[in-house]
């Protein structure tokens, strides 16, 4: 089998930018039930390419990231208790890339491709489902100064919005 390319990908996807975040996206699915104002629940495509990554953010419900194919993606989480961690997906289970993954509600959150990487494709889902307002997007300054042992990281996770 031959290794799609990224532009082949947001193609036969029908993948566009994400605005804020960066990245290439398309909702894939929300429930007709409701929760309130909201859908009960969401789904969406992602993908990051060449220098895209996913700009540090929070929302307030959990997200359930599946990866589905290409290169390892590095994902920071940046908990409201001060502490952090560093989780790359992937499909190399030995070498300690994980799937799927959780990212609470209410931590801070940025994922990149992983060094020498060229493109990711992802999904996530959440529940209740993903509304504008839901998203927080994050400051730098801000982040460096809550979280000083992540600032490198913070940095390669903030600025411009990239989508491919």
């Amino acid at each position: 089998m031959n290794k799609l390319t990224a532009d082949e990908i947001i193609e036969m996807l029908g993948l566009g930018p994400m605005e804020v975040e960066g990245g290439m996206m398309r909702s894939t699915y929300r429930t007709r039930d409701m929760v309130g104002e909201k859908n009960m629940g969401s789904a969406i495509y992602f993908l990051l390419s060449g220098r895209a990554y996913s700009h540090m953010h929070r929302l307030p419900t959990d997200e359930v990231y599946h990866f589905y194919l290409g290169d390892p993606v590095e994902m920071l989480q940046l908990a409201p208790d001060g502490t952090g961690k560093r989780v790359l997906l992937g499909h190399d289970l030995a070498a300690g890339q994980v799937p799927q993954y959780v990212m609470p509600a209410g931590c801070w959150q940025g994922s990149r491709l992983a060094d020498g990487g060229d493109y990711a494709l992802m999904g996530t889902t959440m529940s209740p489902g993903f509304a504008p307002s839901d998203y927080e997007h994050g400051d730098a300054d801000t982040l460096k100064r809550e979280y000083p042992g992540f600032a490198g990281m913070i940095e390669k996770l903030t600025g411009e919005t990239i989508n491919r």
